[in-house]
């Protein structure tokens, strides 16, 4: 009770420095905001500008300077204290934290689903940050206008075009301008390693369509950007400015090449031609680094700092992960099931925690040397101290490969992978709810897997109160069923676990009317023989990541901006003003490539080798052990008695199958008691979307609901 209480007291300290970083984060973020509502004004141009301009009497920044210190400093600074805000929530206790999410959910209101047909499954607050981000949008597009047209006709004698002509030119600007807000935020969302959604609340997998609706607004208005442009050009009889690389303004030449590259890139991303050609889709989307350094080339640094800080953190989230998938990781084992499923188990060190629903990325050299794909974790790293564990469905080329490779009469001895993560939220609410309806169908119970584990971790261990579980499972075939025994862990189930856990599975076949006469095979353990130089999997920068990301983002923008000072201090100010020549803006823009880039592989990968070398002790210990062949055995005396353990029978008792029928899951969910019911559905679009209108109708109270998908 002692103990209870000192960590309910330290827990109280920690949310109390978490409010101040939130206040603190949104006091910035709404100062940033000022600067983006008034940009587009007079007031802007008229008071701000000139403070601006004569900065560029600086010798060390120029211009380019206060530019970052207002958009981009602001963001990479919130970015610093969500890596503090994390690190904190990491920190509490796990007995606290339980409890605590037995609060009531205030904001259950607003997360209530509503499907529209355009954008899927959305909660109101999802809709209202829309709204306001268009409402942004639209005031960004209709100030600039009324800024631009109030002196169209002196605009148009200056250019020497009549002025239905300089409307065009300026109309095209503006919405060049306006689609740069999408390109602000594009990067947010795919940056796995974010700070930032964490404040929000939100994870990068859960996140990504975030990312495609911002990637087809940008494009759309980058398209429409450069069309009235040409037709400007078309109509004053100025086609040859289509083909200026102009050295002191805006270049056209790379404008022209980005829009063509980013719209290659928006073809392969619609839904008819990524599902049918997924290998296109993804190798075509390595054209980013195309489509962003034509982008700078042709904008410059002064409209690319707004746009900066989402696309810098990108960067280090992107050099991070290239760095951990350099190294080949520790596949010890593979349970092959009969419905063509297999769950592979890598060796990893006890200080790698992540939390249920995360989801780790895999590429094998052998299948294909580019393509990562994302895999849900099955275990848990509370149960499962020593080992990490995935599970792959056939669905598509790249699984069938290797669930062909694995599954061999004589399989493999060792298999190349590598990865990258785990990625998942920074907390979760699970024992919030009295009840948790858990629907799935097919794969999509691989969620579920996780979270029944964790739950089973709080319940015999921690003697936590947990909500009764129903899992509503849906399979086409019985082979399928076999993907229940991926419920309990290899290793470290604890023997009351049954008796702990109120956990009911209803399991419904839909393909079959009867049980098939035939036996099912039962799962199959494969062993492998890792080379020594295979590694467990690590995190990335150690225990205390959050920390170390914060000082990646801060030093390595210091250095950045020190680049930037020097270059500008001995080179680029001496010749603006010493001589007749100017510094061009495109060599400009290669020049801060070139910075970013060296920054950012300085500050990370210092930051890195510290903690691989940190590590590396423990990393040798488990090959050390793996080589003498402890681990082995003791994994293999785990599978032996797994077969014939208390929590596996009391599993198969849990589990109602039903034959030729789907789930009438409004009964269900009607019949469902609790004064909170937490609804997590994961699988086909179709089952997600008639869980979330059930519970948006309003004829079952108490019904929280959540879609789990990582369609990528």
């Amino acid at each position: 009770m002692e103990v209870y209480k000192k960590s309910l007291f330290c827990d109280g300290k920690i949310r109390m420095v978490q409010g101040a970083i939130l206040a603190l984060a949104l006091t910035v973020f709404l100062g940033n905001l000022m600067m983006w509502v008034i940009m587009p004004t007079f007031t802007y141009y008229q008071k701000w500008v000139p403070v601006l301009v004569a900065s560029t009497n600086s010798t060390f920044f120029d211009i380019q300077g206060p530019i970052m210190m207002n958009f981009t400093l602001p963001i990479l600074f919130i970015a610093v204290l969500g890596c503090f805000y994390v690190h904190l929530e990491k920190k509490k206790s796990d007995i606290v934290t339980s409890s605590s999410c037995c609060n009531k959910d205030w904001l259950k209101i607003l997360k209530k689903p509503k499907i529209i047909k355009p954008l899927g499954i959305v909660t109101w607050i999802e809709l209202f940050f829309l709204a306001m981000f268009i409402i942004l949008c639209v005031w960004y597009f209709s100030a600039f206008v009324y800024f631009h047209y109030s002196t169209i006709t002196t605009y148009a004698a200056t250019k020497g075009v009549e002025v239905w002509q300089a409307r065009i030119d300026r109309l095209a600007l503006v919405i060049g301008l306006t689609g740069n807000i999408c390109l602000t935020f594009l990067f947010y969302p795919v940056s796995r390693g974010s700070s930032i959604l964490p404040l929000l609340g939100l994870t990068s997998e859960g996140s990504i369509k975030y990312h495609i609706w911002l990637g087809h607004m940008a494009m759309t208005l980058f398209t429409i950007h450069g069309l009235l442009f040409i037709l400007f050009w078309t109509v004053s009889g100025r086609l040859h400015e289509m083909i200026t690389w102009d050295p002191h303004y805006i270049s056209n030449v790379p404008g022209e090449l980005g829009l063509l590259v980013g719209l290659i890139l928006w073809a392969t991303t619609f839904p008819a031609i990524r599902r049918r050609m997924f290998e296109l889709f993804f190798y075509t989307h390595y054209l980013y680094i195309l489509f962003m350094a034509f982008f700078l080339l042709h904008t410059g640094m002064f409209y690319a700092c707004i746009m900066l800080p989402g696309f810098f953190l990108f960067l280090i989230d992107r050099y991070l992960r290239f760095l951990q998938s350099k190294r080949k990781v520790r596949l010890i084992s593979a349970r092959v099931l009969a419905c063509e499923t297999v769950e592979l188990n890598f060796s990893k060190i006890s200080g790698l925690e992540y939390s249920p629903t995360s989801v780790m990325f895999l590429n094998v050299p052998t299948i294909s040397k580019l393509q990562w794909h994302p895999f849900t974790v099955t275990s848990n790293s509370n149960l499962e101290s020593d080992t990490i564990s995935v599970v792959i469905k056939c669905e598509g080329n790249w699984t069938k490969k290797l669930y062909d490779v694995i599954s061999l009469p004589s399989p493999v001895d060792r298999l190349d992978v590598s990865v990258e993560g785990p990625y998942g939220p920074a907390s979760t609410h699970f024992l919030r709810h009295d009840t948790l309806v858990l629907i799935s169908g097919g794969s999509g119970i691989t969620p579920f897997i996780s979270i029944i584990r964790e739950l089973i971790y709080m319940s015999s261990t921690l003697k936590c109160k947990t909500p009764k579980i129903l899992l509503v499972t849906v399979f086409r075939n019985t082979s399928q069923l076999s993907m229940l025994d991926l419920l309990l862990p290899l290793t470290g189930t604890p023997s009351g676990c049954s008796s702990d856990l109120d956990l009911h599975i209803e399991a419904y076949i839909t393909r079959e009317n009867e049980p098939a006469p035939e036996k099912t095979e039962p799962l199959r353990t494969i062993w492998f023989k890792p080379d020594h130089s295979d590694a467990p999997i690590t995190p990335i920068l150690g225990q205390n990541n959050w920390l170390w990301l914060a000082a990646i983002i801060s030093s390595s923008f210091a250095l950045y901006l020190l680049f930037v000072g020097l270059l500008y201090q001995y080179y680029v100010y001496p010749m603006d003003h010493g001589t007749n020549k100017v510094f061009p803006y495109h060599k400009r823009a290669l020049f801060n490539m070139l910075f970013i880039a060296a920054a950012i592989g300085i500050a990370a990968s210092a930051a890195f080798l510290w903690n691989k070398k940190r590590s590396a002790r423990e990393t040798k210990q488990i090959q050390d052990m793996a080589d003498s062949g402890k681990s082995i055995n003791s994994l293999l005396a785990y599978a032996d008695q797994e077969l014939e353990s208390l929590p596996q029978q009391s599993l198969h008792k849990s589990i109602k199958t039903h034959y030729g029928q789907r789930p009438d899951l409004k009964r269900i969910l009607q019949e469902v008691k609790g004064s909170s019911v937490g609804v997590r559905a994961s699988g086909p679009k179709t089952l997600r979307h008639d869980v979330a209108a059930i519970c948006s109708s309003g004829l079952v109270k108490n019904l929280q609901f959540e879609s789990i998908s990582f369609t990528w």
